[in-house]
C-alpha cells in the first residue's frame, strides 16, 4: 500500500466556550489580587484600588472543553455602584470574596448578593464564596462560620491566599467546572 496517498483525518475542531465571571466584595478584600494570582501567577504587594471595573480574558481547558473566561473585576467601593451595576447581567459565575481578617467584609456578603440580583444577575448564576487572606495572623471569621453561610445559600466555599497562591487554582477551576457542566447543551 502506498502510504503517500493515505490521509489521516484531522480531529474535529473544538468549539470555544465563552463564560462571563464577575468578582464581588468589599474594597480591599483581594478580588483583583486573586484574579492576578490566577491569571498571571504573581502577587502584587502594593494595594491599588480598582476604578469602576477591570476586564481580563484567560483561556483554559475545562472538562476537555476550550474555555475563554471573561473576567469582570467589579470595584468594591461604594462610589462605583453606578458603574458596576451594569455588569451583573449575563454573568454565569461569580467570585464572592471577603477578607477572613475583616468581619465587616464577611457581613456585607448578603448586601453584595442583593445588589447583584437587583441589577440583573440571575439566581442560576454559579457562585463561589472565597474567604481570602488566610495568611493573615488576625483572623476574624472562622472557616466553619463562613462554610455555614455559603452552604445556607447553596454556594461552594473555599479559603485562599492571593499572597501565597494557596488554593487559588482549585477555587477558580471549581467555579469554571460548575459553570461549564451546567451550560445548555448545544
Amino acid at each position: 500500500m502506498d502510504r503517500s496517498s493515505v490521509t489521516v483525518p484531522k480531529p474535529p475542531k473544538r468549539e470555544v466556550v465563552r463564560i462571563k465571571v464577575i468578582s464581588m466584595g468589599e474594597a480591599g478584600c483581594g478580588k483583583s489580587c486573586l484574579i492576578k494570582r490566577y491569571c498571571e501567577e504573581k502577587f502584587v504587594q502594593k494595594y491599588i484600588s480598582t476604578i469602576g471595573v477591570d476586564f481580563g480574558v484567560k483561556s483554559v481547558v475545562v472538562d476537555n472543553n476550550q474555555v475563554k473566561v471573561n473576567f469582570w473585576d467589579l470595584a468594591g467601593a461604594d462610589e462605583y455602584f453606578e458603574v458596576r451595576n451594569e455588569f451583573y447581567r449575563d454573568a454565569q459565575g461569580a467570585m464572592l470574596v471577603f477578607d477572613v481578617a475583616d468581619r465587616a467584609s464577611f457581613e456585607k456578603l448578603d448586601t453584595w448578593l442583593d445588589e447583584a440580583y437587583k441589577h440583573g444577575a440571575t439566581r442560576d448564576m454559579h457562585v463561589v464564596v472565597c474567604g481570602n487572606k488566610t495568611d493573615s495572623k488576625n483572623r476574624e471569621v472562622k472557616n466553619k462560620e463562613a462554610q455555614g453561610w455559603a452552604s445556607k445559600h447553596g454556594f461552594m466555599y473555599y479559603e485562599t491566599s492571593a499572597h501565597s497562591g494557596d488554593n487559588v487554582q482549585t477555587t477558580f477551576h471549581a467555579l469554571f467546572s460548575t459553570i461549564v457542566r451546567n451550560l445548555p447543551k448545544r
